[in-house]
């Protein structure tokens, strides 16, 4: 989403510090959000964190952000989406919090903490008030909190990495930059450790890197979105100058939840192309929904393999919701020289449940095993597919 897209959702997140007093009534923001509570309880290390308990640390982040300039300037859809991050961003650190070697180690809540976010902000859109949006906007800010929470610490870590040039062009294709520089600048000041000058510098070498790279307040620009998919899998290309494509036809590859959607986008968009679909292979053998489902995709790799051969276009339509999944099937559709699209669609929580309920006997899931699934679901990136579509 661009600049000019977030300001026109004008959503405000609830209790987000907003001019002319900025004030952080932190009262009112932990009986908002029960999410909170489980951090008053979760100490760290204090070599890092001699301010205590995760709780402590979130309200000195919100409470350093309110009063940043660079914070206050944004437009107020982008402040309330920095602020949402920070009160998320170590969402996960009760969870993953463990002593190891007499230290309290937090490994992976980055990651933990989106997927955390992301369903948070999913399922419960009335508590940060966006079921008041339209899905798309509810989407793509959703997607934004998600990006910042999953990535805050790397701008302080970046710079040691052994391709910083290549990993924060990278990293703009996902989140704005600028952004990200503001919430860790936040998080190094909403800590007490004798290392914060180091951090704030790391912070600024980050932001003044992303300058150089032209991707500071958006994504770093690439000569073709073939040219840009081949950058961000590894290639040694330069994302000025357009890679050759010896893709020969296209793939489109769904992509969400059962009830999302995907039959009615297919009719919609592709009806003429053929589409290998694991709901109908299930019908034709008799396979439940649950289960193994080994034979059914064997069955529907069969299938398109045939269709690849011939260089003919297809839809492959299957939930394709595990990254590891989806990855599996790239690979062999790659192999086959073949341009992808995903597709990807999310309705909201709610429409996505009425749904799953007037599905066909046979097809509909009992509603733990959608929410399961809704837990182990990865959103395709922009780095799977040289095109990424998301309705």
């Amino acid at each position: 989403m661009t600049t000019s897209q977030t300001q026109q959702t004008d959503w405000h997140l609830p209790h987000c510090p907003a001019p002319t007093d900025w004030s952080v009534d932190w009262a009112a923001i932990e009986r908002a959000y029960p999410f909170l509570a489980p951090m008053a309880s979760c100490e760290q290390d204090p070599t890092w964190h001699r301010e205590g308990d995760v709780l402590t640390h979130t309200r000195m982040v919100c409470e350093a952000l309110a009063d940043m300039p660079a914070w206050r300037s944004l437009p107020p859809t982008e402040r309330s989406i920095v602020f949402a991050a920070a009160l998320l961003h170590d969402v996960a650190k009760p969870a993953a919090s463990q002593i190891e070697d007499g230290r309290i180690r937090s490994f992976g809540h980055s990651a933990k903490g989106a997927r955390m976010s992301r369903l948070l902000c999913w399922q419960s859109p009335e508590m940060f008030e966006l079921d008041t949006l339209p899905c798309r906007c509810q989407f793509s800010i959703r997607r934004q909190i998600v990006a910042l929470v999953r990535y805050h610490g790397a701008p302080l870590n970046l710079l040691k990495r052994d391709d910083p040039q290549r990993d924060m062009i990278g990293l703009s294709q996902f989140l704005r930059c600028d952004l990200l520089a503001i919430l860790a600048e936040a998080d190094v000041h909403g800590r007490i450790a004798d290392d914060t000058d180091d951090l704030l510098e790391r912070v600024e070498l980050f932001r003044q890197l992303a300058e150089e790279m032209n991707c500071l307040t958006g994504p770093r620009p690439f000569a073709s979105p073939h040219t840009r998919w081949l950058y961000l899998r590894g290639r040694d290309i330069s994302p000025d100058v357009e890679a050759y494509d010896d893709t020969q036809f296209q793939i489109t590859l769904m992509s969400g939840l059962p009830g999302s959607g995907k039959n009615t986008w297919i009719d919609a968009n592709l009806p003429e192309l053929p589409v290998v679909s694991l709901d109908a292979i299930r019908r034709e053998i008799g396979a439940p929904p649950t289960g193994n489902q080994g034979p059914v995709v064997q069955l529907a790799k069969d299938r398109a393999r045939v269709l690849m051969r011939e260089n003919r276009p297809f839809v492959w339509n299957a939930t394709s919701a595990a990254l590891s999944v989806r990855t599996q099937l790239l690979r062999l559709f790659f192999d086959y020289k073949a341009r992808v699209r995903i597709v990807y669609l999310e309705p909201s929580w709610k429409k996505l449940l009425q749904r799953n309920r007037t599905r066909p006997e046979g097809e509909r899931l009992p509603e733990d095993a959608l929410r399961k699934l809704a837990e182990r679901l990865d959103v395709p990136e922009i780095n799977e597919a040289p095109q990424v579509d998301y309705y």
